[in-house]
């Protein structure tokens, strides 16, 4: 009779063959869409509210973007845009930073790590601008905000304009703790909204897109992957088992 291997060593090996034999990971077909990230870096991020001891809000994004981004990078292309900051005037700081690229990880990180917030908020022209980057006007714009539209634009008409003109093309809305000031800016598209949803989400509702409110570290990591990342078919884990992992955005 031949002796019996070891228990553990047995186990060990068993589960290197169920590895071995597992169903590769990849992601589902609609991940081949790109995407772009347009992202709040207006004034207001930097803002400290009643207590001095929080964080701001551009100090808990970052973090959030840092713990997105490595899970959503390996199986989408994404680009960045950046709002606010650096403009020639207040409402001039739309900054194109890079069309969709493999591997955006590094790149999306270093540049919200390196964000100086300033200015004001011209949202709707920044999104235009995100669609651009998309070659063929198909793909997914995912769109973090503080706040409404503060530049004269039309979140609403543009919506209405790309549902029309690119069929293809699906727009999110993250509504990072979201504050709207109803009295300061002339945008009398925000009266259809209420103040915790931006006018942003106009943008969402007219092409098929998610708008998504969050309020924390957590939420807004979530929101992330649930927008701007993609489902997975399978993935091999430790005891051989492929897992199904929740899904997230359309295209």
């Amino acid at each position: 009779m031949r002796p019996a291997l070891p228990l553990r060593p047995l186990l060990a090996r068993l589960a290197a063959a169920a590895v071995a034999f597992a169903p590769p990971v990849h992601a589902a077909p609609g991940c081949a869409a790109d995407a772009m990230l347009v992202f709040d870096g207006s004034g207001s991020m930097s803002e400290i509210g009643f207590d001095s001891a929080e964080a701001t809000r551009i100090e808990d994004a970052r973090r959030a973007v840092a713990r997105a981004m490595p899970g959503i990078a390996p199986l989408r292309r994404v680009g960045l845009v950046i709002y606010g900051p650096g403009g020639a005037d207040a409402c001039g700081g739309i900054d194109l930073r890079f069309a969709p690229l493999p591997d955006a990880a590094g790149p999306v990180i270093a540049a919200v790590d390196a964000l100086q917030p300033g200015g004001l908020t011209p949202l709707t022209s920044s999104v235009l601008a995100a669609t651009g980057a998309l070659e063929g006007q198909e793909g997914v714009v995912v769109l973090v905000t503080d706040g409404n539209e503060t530049c004269g634009g039309r979140p609403c008409a543009l919506g209405a304009e790309l549902a029309a003109r690119a069929p293809g093309l699906v727009v999110h809305v993250i509504g990072f703790r979201v504050r709207v000031d109803f009295w300061t800016w002339d945008n009398p598209e925000q009266k259809s909204y209420s103040a915790r949803d931006s006018v942003a989400k106009c943008l969402a509702d007219r092409t098929g897109g998610m708008f998504v409110t969050t309020e924390t570290v957590d939420e807004l990591v979530e929101a992330l992957r649930e927008t701007l990342g993609c489902p997975l078919i399978g993935r091999a884990q430790p005891g051989g088992h492929a897992v199904a992992l929740p899904g997230a955005a359309r295209g």
